[in-house]
């Protein structure tokens, strides 16, 4: 039927993606998603994908947003990710979907585009630079702005 794992619904069944706001030198890692896409293609996001099955097991949704990175730009994230929030919507080809969004830490690498067929550019940019870019959904806006809050309170926690 679809790639990825299922979550049955009230009406239905959910495809569940994954993204990772991964926070580096006092920049976001933002991708312009591939103009091929059938989902807001040409668009800015952060990196991600659907969740693949891998036979069960815990930390399902972290295993998923550290491959999805790596496959697509080629990095690699600290282990300890941190759940930013949720949210829903219908998908350009009119699937329903949950997004889960986690801050994740920088750990090693070089990012460039991994996977042609879903990035058309990489980018390393400032929360402003999100903010103000015109190719920059509402949605990267509101994850982002999350997930710069999550980051700070962790922060404050961190030096407390």
């Amino acid at each position: 039927m679809y790639p990825g794992t299922h979550i049955t619904g009230g009406d239905g069944m959910f495809i569940v993606n994954v993204e990772g706001a991964v926070y580096h030198e006092n920049k976001w890692l933002i991708i312009e998603r591939s103009a091929k896409e059938s989902h807001a293609g040409g668009t800015l996001s952060l990196v991600g994908g659907k969740v693949d099955t891998d036979g069960g097991g815990a930390d399902i949704l972290e295993k998923n947003v550290r491959r999805e990175i790596f496959e697509e730009v080629g990095i690699e994230i600290k282990k300890s990710v941190h759940y930013v929030y949720s949210s829903s919507f219908i998908s350009d080809d009119g699937d329903p979907v949950v997004n889960v969004v986690f801050l994740c830490g920088y750990e090693s690498g070089t990012a460039y585009i991994n996977s042609p067929d879903e990035v058309d550019a990489v980018y390393w940019m400032t929360a402003e630079e999100v903010f103000s870019h015109p190719k920059t959904p509402p949605w990267t806006k509101e994850s982002i702005k999350r997930a710069d809050e999550l980051r700070r309170n962790l922060q404050h926690l961190n030096q407390g």
